[in-house]
């Protein structure tokens, strides 16, 4: 049976931060370890119980407005299995085109939207989301 869920659940929240080696820094004590992935201007850990990825990208790299400042921008993604058709659908329902589609690396999409009360909603087609749902149901 074929999910007919726009968002599918929530995959992976990322920051954008004006000093990214600091916050890298922060985070890696908070976590208790260092970012799994870590290249220049992203850096990702993965947390808690169901391995959540957390992101915090320099803010050089940002849409245009953001600086990276206090309280710095944050982007909750959601899981979809088309990138295309769900921001379809939520432009056509008032939202706002924020961050286009981009391929960040094999098996990762991304794209966002303002909706129409000013809350960025992320898409994210990830390939690890789907791999971590795929463990839980063969348990």
């Amino acid at each position: 049976m074929a999910n007919t869920q726009t968002l599918r659940g929530f995959t992976t929240m990322t920051s954008f931060v004006a000093d990214h080696k600091g916050a890298i820094e922060w985070y890696t004590a908070l976590f208790g370890m260092p970012p799994y992935f870590n290249k220049p201007g992203y850096a990702e850990f993965r947390v808690g119980d169901y391995q959540h990825e957390f992101g915090l990208i320099d803010a050089q790299y940002g849409p245009p407005g953001i600086t990276g400042g206090t309280p710095a921008a944050s982007t909750l993604y959601w899981h979809v299995d088309d990138i295309d058709a769900a921001l379809e659908k939520l432009l056509a329902m008032g939202a706002t085109a924020w961050e286009p589609v981009t391929k960040r690396g094999e098996g990762f999409i991304t794209a966002s939207v303002i909706c129409p009360y000013g809350i960025v909603i992320g898409l994210m087609y990830n390939q690890h989301y789907l791999s971590v749902l795929d463990a839980f149901k063969q348990q």
